[in-house]
Order: structure tokens, then sequence, then C-alpha cells
């Protein structure tokens, strides 16, 4: 019988570990500039802790049964595992919070899944505590700046509004709503088309699904919808958010009431010279699977031959919070993910990554048992020289042919013969 991992499950080998800590080391290093702390959360959580307030499907949590009938599951996502964690563990600490995060986590394969993943690595952020275009903006100037580490071209920010456009789907029949959001989600026209609904509320529902594209364009469309105050405050801060972004001057306020105040925008854009250079696209229609958004929501894309790929999403979500506190007291959260497999499946080609997995440095060989002790001695005074080196020490039973040809194999460049009493021979070994 020959053993193979479960279907959806898969071992990485030291090379693709390799390329693994490559994309995460650099990752590391923006969330660190950026003051961010790493959290680590439980794998296994309660189910209603991962279903986020029905937020998160129980058909994606991959399901455990604990003690005493407990109901269990693995993490599909690391937002709901950090806002219970924030609110119960850190209760207490100073706001705003700033947690990044290098995990795996587990969703159910679906039927229609091409390759049944079921695990999959992400490295992401949470910014806790604080709300308002400043955040958002720090989110994003941040999944920019993580973006330019890896060296990433060709690629873009497609922004859109949770709360805006789910305010622009009140207008039809509650029992349609579900079906016009999730054919909106999935760009289905056809379903759009076809569904029972008023000439004029099929019109609006078609309009909602081609909101996209140059973000002043798609202002200036939804600037003509009907709108409350509300969704006028949600649209000033849009674009406050993409002027601050693409670094251009404010000009008009979509509220005239606004017009003699200095938006936090104007504030913030007076520290920053340069706009992002990653291009923008805003879009009315984007609505995550996740149910827990409420304000901007945003994906990363990267465009090559082989095809558009989601490398990572995110969004705000200012009611996530409470449903982890005892009172129900809420704070406000943003927060992104990146995919760590997508971004290795767009990096591959560069070249960037790690051709092969790291090699050992030096091969320690007593001539014979009674050099074993020395031999030891020698190659933990070269683990704990300056330098971090890699030392192998070899085990015996190995003739000198034997010893070069393994060597060459593994690419050691440098091999320590110890004799009794000491001595050191060192050769060095060529690759070529």
């Amino acid at each position: 019988m020959v053993y193979q991992p479960p279907v959806g499950a898969r071992d990485l080998l030291p090379i693709d570990v390799a390329q693994k800590l490559w994309i995460e080391d650099r990752l590391q290093q923006v969330f660190h500039r950026w003051g961010y702390h790493r959290i680590i959360t439980s794998t296994l959580e309660r189910l209603d802790t991962l279903m986020a307030g029905e937020a998160i499907q129980r058909t994606t949590v991959l399901q455990l049964q604990g003690m005493e009938e407990e109901e269990l599951g693995l993490r599909p996502e690391l937002t709901a595992s950090i806002a219970r964690a924030a609110v119960t563990r850190m209760a207490g600490a100073t706001y705003p919070l700033r947690l990044y995060y290098n995990a795996n986590v587990f969703r159910r394969a679906q039927e229609t899944s091409h390759n049944r993943q079921q695990e999959f690595y992400q490295a992401g952020v949470e910014l806790l505590g604080v709300g308002g275009l400043l955040a958002d903006a720090e989110i994003l100037l941040l999944l920019v700046d993580c973006l330019q580490s890896l060296g990433l071209e060709h690629c873009s920010i497609i922004l859109g509004e949770a709360g805006l456009t789910r305010s622009l789907l009140s207008p039809f029949p509650a029992a349609l709503q579900p079906k016009v959001r999730h054919a909106i989600a999935h760009l289905d026209r056809v379903t759009l088309e076809t569904m029972p609904l008023s000439p004029g509320l099929r019109d609006r529902a078609l309009l909602l699904l081609d909101l996209r594209g140059q973000p002043t364009n798609v202002l200036q469309r939804v600037a003509k919808f009907d709108l409350d105050d509300s969704q006028r405050d949600a649209l000033n801060n849009l674009k406050s958010l993409i002027e601050l972004l693409q670094g251009t001057p404010r000009t008009d306020a979509i509220n005239p009431r606004r017009d003699a105040i200095k938006s936090p925008a104007d504030t913030l854009r007076e520290r920053i010279s340069t706009p992002s250079p990653i291009p923008l696209v805003l879009d009315l229609s984007l609505i995550q699977t996740l149910d827990y958004y409420t304000g901007i929501v945003f994906e990363v894309v990267s465009e090559s031959p082989g095809g558009v790929q989601v490398l990572g999403q995110g969004g705000r979500y200012d009611q996530l919070l409470g449903l982890y506190h005892p009172e129900g007291q809420s704070d406000p959260g943003i927060g992104f993910a990146l995919q760590l497999e997508h971004l290795h499946q767009v990096l591959a080609p560069t070249g960037q990554l790690p051709q092969q997995a790291p090699v050992t440095d030096w091969l320690v060989v007593p001539e014979n048992l009674q050099a074993y002790p020395d031999a030891l001695a020698h190659a933990q005074q070269l683990r704990t020289s300056t330098n971090l080196i890699s030392v192998e020490l070899d085990l015996g039973e190995r003739t000198a042919a034997e010893i070069h040809d393994y060597v060459r194999h593994r690419r050691i460049t440098q091999i320590a013969w110890v004799k009794a009493g000491g001595a050191v021979v060192v050769e060095t070994v060529s690759q070529q």
C-alpha cells in the first residue's frame, strides 16, 4: 500500500518550505516596520466562534467532535479567532492593537473545487480599536508596501464599500435580496435579468452589477442615485480615501455641507509625497463571501498570461468584536489576509524565489570511532561561531569515496576530517 496525504492536503518539501519562508520573511519585515506584533491563536476553536454570528457558513468549516458533545472546528480564517482573543485574553489592552499572523487555515472543499484543497497558508494583519479614514488608509498602504516588498508587478487593488453596497440593495424585496446579492457578488448578469423584478429594480440591479472601473467615473455614477445622508457620508469617506491613496487634491465634496471642513485626508496627504504605485479600481459590486464586513472591502489581484489571480482580500468589520464581548460592547477593526499559495504561483516565474533548499556548510568526519568525541567538539565549535552556519556530523560506516559523493550531491563545500586527539584537516570541495 502506498500512503499519500488525504484528499485536500499536501506535504511541503524542503524546497517548498524555503520558498514559503522567503515570502513570509519579507512580509514579516514589513509588518514589523509598521509596528505590528505577531499573534498565534488556536487552530482549534468552538464552532460558534468560527461562524462569527453566522457570517461564516457552517458548511465551509471542517468540524470535529469535542468532549461532552462540544462542537469544534478548524479555523477557516483568522479574523474571528483574533477578535475572540482580543476581547477575552487581551481585555483592557490599550487600543489600537496592531497584530499580524502567519498561519494555516482549513476550509471544507466544495464540490466545484478543481483540486479539493482544504489546507491553506495565510499572512495578514488586523488593526483593532480604531475606525475612520486614517485606519483604512494605513491598512491599504501597508498592503501596498507588502506587494512592493515582494517585487510584485501587474497588480491592482479592487476597492468596494460593503455598507454602501448593502444599503443600495435595500429597495429590493427582502425575500429576493440574498439572491440579488449573490448574483452581484458572482457577476451573474443572466440571473439578474431573469429574476422576478420590476423593470425599475432590474435596471437598478444591473447598474449595481456594473459599478466598477476608474474611481472618479464610478463615484460620479453612484452620486446620481437617490442617496440618503448615511449613504452620502459613506460615499464621501470613500472619495476621500481614494483621493488620499491616489495623491490627488480634494476638489468638491459630494455632500456640500462638508465643503468648509478640512478632512483627515487633507491632513494626512500633506505627509504623503507620492501616490500608491498600485492601480486602484473602484468596484461597488464587490461583495466578500465573509458577511461580517461593514465598511470598505478590497481584493488585490494579479493579472498574468495565465489569468487573474486573487492574492488577498480584506475589509472593515466594526461589529465583529462585539460578538465575543460579554456585554456586547464592540470596537472597530480592519485587516487583510494574503494567500501564500497564490503569491507563490505568481512569484515562481519571476525567478525571485530560492531555486534550491538551503545547503549545509560543513560536514565533520571523524577518522575512526576514537575520534568521535573530538569530532563532536569540533562540530559544536563551528555551530557556535560568529556566523550562522549549518554543520552535519558524519555517522560512520562510509568510505572516503562515498563521503565525497555525498557532499557533492548535497552541495556541501567544506569537509573537516577530524583525527583522534583533535587534529583537523579542512578540505574544500569543488561543486563543479
